[in-house]
């Protein structure tokens, strides 16, 4: 018979997949990425790291401040790490930039939900938060509301992202204002109950 754990695994693995898928998207929009990938562009302008390369060692880095935050992590804190950056990587090698300016709209608009619904999967089997939504749920633990930790992580990201030189346009925007609102709508949607031991 199946743990509680292993029952939740699928959903797990599928939201970390359609995360990074999400990021890969707003890329190839090409209307400005996502904040967190703006950083992550920017750090590999100046590295011999890729997009998704750069997502992976970030999230180690993060993972430090959400032991200190003593936010309760598990086994989907660290398959956050490992399976988002070459998710990333992977739909970058396998979708080519549309030529369509509307395709592209399509594509910026679509990526926030995209990466909420894959958040939401993720996050809801409660097998641990990566550590970016460890940071937002350890701030949300203090009294923040999901959207204004969300908000507040993405535009320090955003910031940080920009002075290195990663790209920004009217996707980027879009990103900071749909990515929290996102997330809290649809993480009650997959929401599995009290955490497991893991």
């Amino acid at each position: 018979m199946l743990t509680s754990t292993a029952r939740r695994m699928p959903q797990l693995i599928i939201g970390l997949v359609v995360f990074g898928s999400g990021l890969g998207l707003v890329v190839r929009g090409g209307n400005g990425q996502g904040s967190w990938t703006v950083f992550h562009e920017g750090l590999s302008f100046h590295t011999p790291l890729s997009i998704g390369a750069a997502t992976v060692l970030t999230g180690a880095v993060l993972l430090v401040v959400v032991i200190v935050m003593r936010v309760k992590i598990g086994i989907g804190t660290i398959l956050n790490i490992i399976v988002i950056g070459p998710s990333t990587d992977l739909t970058l090698w396998l979708l080519e930039e549309p030529s369509s300016a509307i395709v592209r709209g399509v594509l910026t608009i679509a990526a926030p939900f995209v990466v909420g619904l894959g958040s939401s999967l993720y996050l809801g089997v409660q097998l641990g938060p990566g550590t970016r939504d460890g940071v937002m749920t350890g701030l949300h633990d203090r009294g923040m509301s999901i959207r204004a930790a969300r908000f507040g992580i993405e535009a320090t990201a955003f910031s940080c992202g920009f002075l290195l030189g990663g790209t920004v346009g009217w996707g980027t925007i879009w990103w900071l204002l749909a990515i929290g609102p996102a997330v809290q709508w649809m993480l009650p949607w997959f929401d599995r109950g009290p955490r497991v031991a893991t």
